[in-house]
């Protein structure tokens, strides 16, 4: 047995006398000798491995349980060290028959109860072997804990995603996803899968598996920008967890691998808690802080204007943009960004690829605009989608077909634009130079980097197969990005993919800010902004917050409330709002300065449970030590009080007000301290506040 204690999560192995390696137990409580009969073991593998041509051992269906060679590997050696951020396993095996080499790598992270894992293969043998599938993080016994059955005990939130509809978990028991304990096991699987270069189309990269009965949580989250997948199956009348990243039948990936090659798995970080969801989030959050680039971006959180959204709409002329910066500036933002359409004179959608300046928009050219902007005290930016060409782009005369994906022959074309290739040398001196140009010669210090396509399942290039490619191209691209973060270390580049759907943690330990969403009702909104900190910390979550020329005060309230906990994208024609608007706009940026340092270190809560676009009322918080952030939403229904349930602040003295905006407008906040909650009073649908709880000792 090796046994091992670190941060609050147990994990055992077993390493039988045939050389067997299997993982019994990792959760946030010590496990329990006994608990699995022996004749049940075989099936808590450490590690699932498919080989093109090799045998499966089990009734699969489409699950990846009972592989070939994974029930033929055998234990090698053990490493168990400490590096800078904490200690470090390595448990690695070999195939008699192949000799494929596998090395499990389990990273913990010193006081944060989550590791992060992957697996990296080593052909040491004399012939190539196709790899199918290959398993980061593989755990049986989900259920073990506890005496009901898993029917009853068990629940997995999902969080669904989409464009405009970013965010929306649903929680569900085994047999509302077709799951029933009926067999000791089944080819029925639930299951989670991405394929292209959207990692985050239908599901965030991410989910959360409670057992209601022992109290305890699982977290998981795949870090990679492009294919992915995760089950939940049962085996020998368990569950099973098994996260990867692209698999053959699942994503189109397959690689072979060469004798004395390597390949490592898309990593994925798994947390264990004895409490829910808000206990497993909150140690994902801090997680996500340490793994994250340091930057001074999510230290100082400073307000970012755009001209896009309910605003200028891709057309910024000078003409429209100077009283637009004036606004800005005057209500206290701290970035302006000038989005879409600066480097075309009309139609620019299926022409993007050079990334120069339009004469006609701009005629006293870009920098004049740039320079206006540093002249208000803000830092200019501009919008880029750098990863695509318009299949009309003047760019595409120096081009060839090398520098684009390509499937069966053809450039691979979604919404009239190419996918870029970053293996290529030439694609990467092209991206260099427009950003060299960008921060060098126009002074830029704020980049959104959108990117409005999906590849689909890859590129035939240089590759195995199509997955292959793709997943070449992801990497080459974060590394890319790695090296202009080296170079530019105060640039602070937005992830944008059409919004949020590219909300994944190999592009957010390198993005300082993420955009969320493209959704353009406000009221809509709410339930997105208040999911995101599940999703990302409080401190990368751009929420726009866009005033309307045709609102009225509350609309501006509800506006500001959205954003005001996260990181604030004000937008909208903020210079022709009536004066009392744009104060209630300015109140609220100037709050938000006075509590961002709180935000970069607090942790969230959902004192209404995780938000439904269908919800009448909404509400998410942020706590840092004794002191709590509380943004809610009336969204509509009949009912003018909601009563916020605060967890663990029954019968705690306590000081509630309504922090924004100052002006009431008949709404009411009190502190009920037997039930550790507060009571909320918004009279009109369509509503929202800031609140402030200060907890007293």
């Amino acid at each position: 047995m090796i046994e091992v204690a670190e941060n609050g999560l147990y994990l055992v192995l077993h390493v039988t006398d045939s050389r067997d390696v299997r993982l019994l137990h990792f959760g946030p409580q010590p496990y329990e000798p006994g608990l699995v009969p022996e004749k049940r073991e075989e099936g808590f593998r450490l590690l699932e491995l498919q080989l093109t041509g090799d045998d499966r051992a089990e009734y699969h269906g489409r699950t990846h349980r009972a592989t070939f060679p994974g029930l033929r590997m055998q234990y090698k050696s053990f490493e168990d060290t400490r590096n800078g951020i904490g200690r470090k396993l390595e448990i690695a095996l070999a195939d008699p028959e192949t000799k494929l080499e596998s090395t499990t790598h389990i990273q913990f992270y010193d006081g944060i109860s989550v590791a992060r894992f992957w697996t990296v293969l080593r052909n040491a043998g004399a012939e190539p072997v196709g790899v199918e599938y290959v398993s980061t993080f593989a755990l049986t016994g989900l259920d073990k804990e506890g005496a009901q059955d898993r029917d009853e005990k068990m629940r997995v939130s999902i969080p669904h995603s989409g464009w405009q509809s970013e965010i929306q978990w649903r929680t569900y028991t085994p047999p509302e996803l077709g799951l029933s304990h009926v067999t000791d096991r089944s080819s029925k699987r639930i299951s989670c899968s991405n394929t292209g270069s959207w990692s985050a189309a239908e599901h965030i990269p991410m989910a959360v598996l409670e057992n209601k009965e022992a109290g305890t949580t699982l977290v998981w989250q795949i870090e990679h920008n492009g294919s992915w997948h995760w089950e939940i199956i049962d085996q020998f009348d368990y569950l099973t967890l098994l996260v990867s990243g692209p698999t053959e039948h699942d994503n189109h990936w397959w690689k072979q691998l060469r004798p004395g090659e390597e390949f490592a798995s898309v990593p994925a970080a798994v947390g264990a808690v004895q409490g829910g969801f808000e206990e497993a989030i909150g140690q994902l959050t801090m997680y996500r802080r340490a793994i994250r680039r340091p930057n001074d971006d999510n230290r100082l959180l400073r307000v970012i204007f755009n001209d896009y959204m309910n605003c200028l709409w891709g057309k910024p002329t000078t003409e429209k943009l100077l009283p637009l910066i004036d606004a800005a500036a005057e209500v206290g933002s701290e970035y302006f960004c000038i989005d879409a359409g600066w480097y075309a004179p009309g139609d620019w959608w299926d022409g993007v690829g050079e990334w120069l300046p339009s004469m006609e928009r701009f005629p006293e050219g870009i920098k004049y605009v740039l320079d206006y902007i540093r002249s208000k005290g803000m830092i200019p930016g501009l919008w880029l989608e750098l990863e695509v060409m318009g299949i009309r782009s003047p760019k595409l005369a120096v081009t060839n077909d090398s520098w684009f994906f390509k499937r069966h022959g053809k450039r691979v074309k979604d919404r009239s634009r190419y996918q870029l290739d970053y293996r290529n040398p030439e694609v990467i001196a092209h991206a260099n130079e427009v950003i060299r140009r960008l921060v060098e010669d126009y002074g830029v210090g704020y980049i959104k980097m959108d990117y409005n396509i999906n590849a689909g399942v890859g590129t035939e290039t240089d590759a195995d197969s199509f997955g292959d490619g793709l997943l070449q191209h992801n990497r080459a691209y974060l590394a890319w990005l790695d090296s202009i973060f080296a170079k530019y270390p105060d640039l602070v580049i937005e992830n944008c993919s059409s919004g949020g759907m590219r909300m994944d943690y190999a592009m957010l330990s390198r993005h300082s800010i993420q955009s969320t969403s493209d959704q353009e009702d406000y009221v809509k909104y709410a339930a997105i902004a208040a999911s995101s900190p599940s999703a990302l910390t409080p401190e990368q979550s751009a929420i726009w917050s866009y005033p309307l020329r045709e609102g009225d005060d509350e609309e501006v309230v509800f506006n500001m409330v959205n954003a005001m906990l996260l990181r604030v994208h004000q937008s909208g024609h903020v210079a022709e709002l009536s004066p009392r608007r744009r104060e209630l706009v300015k109140e609220a940026l100037d709050y938000y300065k006075t509590i961002r340092g709180d935000i970069r270190e607090s942790l969230p809560f959902w004192p209404l449970g995780l938000p439904k676009a269908q919800d009448e009322w909404i509400s998410f918080g942020l706590r840092r030590g004794d002191r709590a952030y509380v943004a809610v939403w009336r969204i509509g229904g009949d009912a003018a009080e909601a009563v916020l349930p605060i967890a663990g602040l029954a019968g705690a003295d306590a000081d509630a007000r309504i922090a924004y905006p100052s002006a009431s407008g008949g709404s009411r906040v009190a502190w009920d301290a037997a039930a550790g909650a507060l009571r909320v009073a918004l009279p009109q649908a369509k509503t929202a506040r800031l609140i402030e709880l200060t907890i007293k000792r």
